[in-house]
């Protein structure tokens, strides 16, 4: 389970592999080790009892998330892969509760999945996407650069009641790019876009949180890129076990 936590303290980071006899899940749970989320028909409960990497750091807490509507439409993003990307909650109130280290937090939250019957790398080369909180809701973005398909862009915008509509993305705007050298792109009206935090910043992917033009007010979203090239660079496979430890 991949627990990232940013603050004015630092960052802390887990995502261990476990065997499979570490897995167990249901209609309604699903634990995997020590942690485990379980959904009770109103709202995702997430049970977290990890140790970062690369320095060890127990992290310990309770993330709820609660949407205030459920989308039912899944996205097909690569069809000869059937890379499948479902937004389940694009709008959502969630809650953080950590003993370790010691925060509270809660605000406006999201939550996606994504599924497919081949790895990422073989029907990806990059790909980028944010996600803003609107005055009527979510704006989600899309660009991948696809191996064996044409470009995919998606423009798409959820409101509080469930609906659901498609818009035309505004121009590609260039952002500046990462210490890695990783490209970040996003699109905005009337052009210009800024970092304004860089949240996480590896060899193959970025996280930040951006601030640009989109349906006609300016919004800060959350926003990655994911260089899929990279990841498949035999000597960045050979350094992920420094942030992903197998138990």
């Amino acid at each position: 389970m991949n627990i990232a936590l940013y603050g004015p303290r630092g960052a802390r980071w887990a995502m261990t592999e476990r065997r499979r006899s570490a897995l167990r899940r249901d209609a309604t749970s699903l634990e995997i080790g020590p942690s485990a989320m379980k959904w009770d028909g109103r709202s995702l409960e997430i049970d977290i009892n990890e140790i970062s990497a690369p320095w060890p750091h127990r992290l310990r807490g309770r993330v709820r998330v609660e949407p205030e509507t459920i989308n039912p439409r899944a996205f097909t993003l690569e069809s000869q892969g059937s890379h499948v990307w479902r937004p389940i909650a694009p709008i959502a109130r969630v809650s953080a509760e950590f003993s370790q280290p010691e925060l509270k937090w809660s605000g406006n939250g999201y939550f996606d999945s994504n599924f497919g019957d081949e790895p990422l790398e073989a029907g990806f080369r990059r790909w980028t996407w944010s996600r803003a909180r609107t005055r009527g809701g979510s704006a989600i973005l899309y660009d991948a650069e696809r191996r064996r398909e044409g470009p995919l862009v998606l423009g798409l915008e959820f409101d509080r009641s469930g609906g659901f509509a498609t818009f035309a993305p505004p121009p590609l705007v260039a952002l500046p790019r990462t210490r890695w050298r990783i490209e970040r792109t996003t699109r905005s009206e009337h052009g210009g876009g800024r970092i304004i935090d860089g949240l996480e910043d590896t060899p193959f992917y970025s996280r930040s949180m951006i601030e640009h033009a989109l349906l006609g007010e300016r919004v800060s979203s959350m926003h990655e890129s994911l260089d899929l090239d990279r990841f498949a660079n035999p000597l960045v496979r050979a350094m992920l076990p420094f942030r992903m430890p197998r138990i």
